[in-house]
Formats: structure tokens, sequence, C-alpha cells
């Protein structure tokens, strides 16, 4: 084989995994359809970005303050597959982590992550995504993951500590208490939290 034609395969395999990547979202979207979720908010807009988080409007469009969360999502899966999957193409590992990614997304709009929301955390009137947040969720996801391939690590540390600390300034949220409030709900963490 020549130079040419092995550039050319290894072209033609990184479109398949971006193929793949694109698949995968679109199955998360028909999963949520079929799942029952609301394709946009049924406030009947779509708002470029939804600043109220206790609001129907919240998860509903298509960006709000929990955003910065799902782009650190995407650092962290670079991260992990640059860890796990060292010298595999970067187009694998964003594939690898939109299925992980994607996963996430279905499962948080199932019944048991809604309710489990609602009692753990102060998101008393959450019901879930609509398709289109939790579809820019995921590409939100992307462009973390995009973005840690590229910059340096201590830039996409900085940029990941900024957003938690932006969003646990103005919304009392981020994604560390997320995790938090999900897993091991504490109780002065909810307190300090529903004094917004």
């Amino acid at each position: 084989m020549t130079a040419r034609s092995d550039a050319e395969i290894r072209n033609w395999q990184q479109s398949l995994w971006f193929i793949a990547c694109a698949a995968v979202l679109l199955v998360q979207i028909l999963t949520e359809y079929i799942m029952g979720r609301v394709p946009i908010c049924t406030c009947g807009y779509v708002k470029l970005f939804e600043p109220v988080v206790n609001s129907s409007g919240n998860s509903q469009h298509v960006a709000d303050w929990y955003t910065p969360s799902h782009i650190i999502h995407g650092f962290l899966f670079f991260g992990l597959t640059h860890l796990i999957m060292r010298g595999k193409p970067l187009s694998m590992r964003l594939s690898i982590a939109m299925l992980i990614e994607s996963g996430w997304e279905i499962l948080e709009n199932s019944p048991i992550i809604i309710n489990r929301y609602r009692a753990a955390t102060i998101s008393l009137d959450y019901v879930g995504d609509s398709i289109m947040n939790s579809a820019m969720d995921a590409v939100f996801m992307v462009v973390g993951f995009l973005f840690a391939s590229h910059a340096p690590v201590l830039v996409t540390v900085a940029v990941a500590i900024f957003f938690e600390l932006l969003t646990g300034w103005l919304i009392r949220d981020n994604l560390t208490l997320n995790v938090i409030m999900l897993l091991w709900p504490v109780e002065a963490i909810k307190t300090w939290q529903g004094g917004l």
C-alpha cells in the first residue's frame, strides 16, 4: 500500500467513528421520544439560554446553568479515554464518550432518576429534560471533549474549576454538588441550596 492509501484508510475510519457518534446521538433522541419526552419546551418556543434555575424553562431550552457540567463531562471523558485508550483515534474515543453521555441522558430522563432528583435535591419540580435540551447536553459534552483534546491540561482544569465555582456561586449547584446529592444526599447542602 502507498502512504496515500494508508492516509485515506485512516480518514475513512475516522469518518466512520464520527458517523457512529452521530448515530448514538440519533438513538438517544429516538429513545427519549419513545420514552415520551417532549421535543421542546412545552412553552412552545426555544431560547438559546434559560437563566432561571427554578423555572419551568430550566432543562428545556438549548442551554442553561447546567450546560457547564456537560462541558466538564467532555473534559472528564477525554481524560478517561486518554488514559485507557491511549493511541486510539480521537474519533473512536469521542464515540465512546458519546455512548456514555447518551446513556446517562437516557437514564437521567427516566422516572427512577427524575424521582431521585425530586427526593434528594432541591429540584422538587424537575420533570426531566426536553429532547432538544438533552441532545444539546450531549453536544456540549462533545464541545468539552474537543476543547480538552486541544487545550493544555492546566487550562482544561482551570476552566473546569472556574465553571464549578461560577455555577456554585450563581445557582448553588454544579457538577460536584449534583453528584454528591444524587448519590449521597447531604441535608446541609440541600438546606444551603434551598436558600436561593
